[in-house]
């Protein structure tokens, strides 16, 4: 069926520019560079700290590594691509080539939502059920919990995708500086996308509404149990949920700012980009490095890297 319109599989197409000056392009790629790194590094010292380590092979840095490698999906599969585009000028992708990076794009953004909801039932029974943890988080339950989130979320994804497919495709030009479902869409003949559009706000209404509602009740019950006991830390895992709660909205925002991209590109770029690299950027910082424990690994498996070296 793609290959029924004046434009096929083998077409190339051609990315939205960000029309940035010479000195404003060295500077987006530069911060982006130093963004990416600062993401990479944080991510790939927790997984290697945390495999490495048999002392942190328990339920919540299980589900800390799925995030970590969640994250590393998302970020990587827009940021390299926007940073060469915007260093070269070089704006041309194959469909295959934007179709993948659409499908990880979706991925991500749905896995995010539900590992963030199994990680605050974690930390829910552990806080609030804290003698009936450990027969309840066994290994069996950790690793059926992560390969559901896994699973849900492709099979939510998959028919989104699936929708744009059926129809043939007629232009070369992606309204965005990246490749998403919506982008695709827009590419086909399609004349009514209404079952496109139903199924895309009931997957994005269902996501966002589990996500939200299990954190919020779980962080609920998670500050009245602290405040219920005077723990000193009550304060800060409230920040952590405000923390939480804006990259949430945040993310809905941006899904929002998709129905105004014709009278706001600049908007839609900046709220798309934004859930694509804060999330990835802070989820290491909240979940990893501000555990006393992870910290004090991560410190200890650089160190002897730098008594190795010398």
């Amino acid at each position: 069926m793609l290959g029924n319109g004046s434009v096929d599989l083998f077409s190339v197409f051609v990315m939205r520019s960000l029309d940035l000056s010479s000195e404003g392009k060295y500077m987006t790629v530069l911060i982006g560079s130093l963004i990416y790194s600062f993401t990479l590094f944080c991510h790939l010292s927790l997984l290697v700290v945390i495999a490495t380590n048999r002392n942190l092979h328990c339920p919540m840095y299980f589900f800390l590594i799925t995030l970590s490698i969640n994250d590393l999906i998302g970020i990587t599969a827009t940021m390299p691509r926007v940073m060469s585009d915007v260093l070269s000028d070089n704006r041309h992708i194959t469909y295959p080539a934007c179709l993948i990076q659409a499908f990880c794009i979706h991925m991500y953004g749905g896995a995010t939502l539900l590992i963030l909801s199994i990680m605050a039932f974690d930390r829910y029974l552990a806080i609030c059920h804290p003698l009936r943890y450990h027969c309840i988080m066994t290994k069996s339950t950790v690793l059926s919990l992560i390969a559901s989130a896994w699973l849900i979320d492709f099979l939510l994804v998959g028919p989104l995708f699936v929708l744009t497919l059926r129809f043939p495709l007629c232009k070369t030009a992606i309204v965005n500086i990246y490749c998403d479902n919506q982008s695709l869409l827009k590419l086909t003949c399609a004349t009514d996308t209404t079952v496109n559009n139903i199924y895309g706000l009931f997957i994005t209404g269902l996501l966002h509404g589990v996500g939200l509602t299990s954190v919020v009740f779980s962080y609920s019950l998670i500050l009245f149990t602290c405040f219920k006991s005077s723990k000193s830390d009550a304060k800060l895992k409230a920040l952590q949920t405000c923390l939480f709660l804006f990259l949430e909205f945040n993310s809905c925002f941006s899904v929002l700012a998709l129905r105004f991209e014709d009278k706001y590109p600049s908007l839609r770029n900046a709220f798309g980009l934004s859930i694509m690299v804060f999330p990835p950027i802070l989820n290491p910082l909240l979940y990893g490095l501000k555990t006393k424990e992870i910290r004090q690994n991560v410190l200890q498996f650089y160190k002897r890297k730098v008594s190795s070296g010398k």
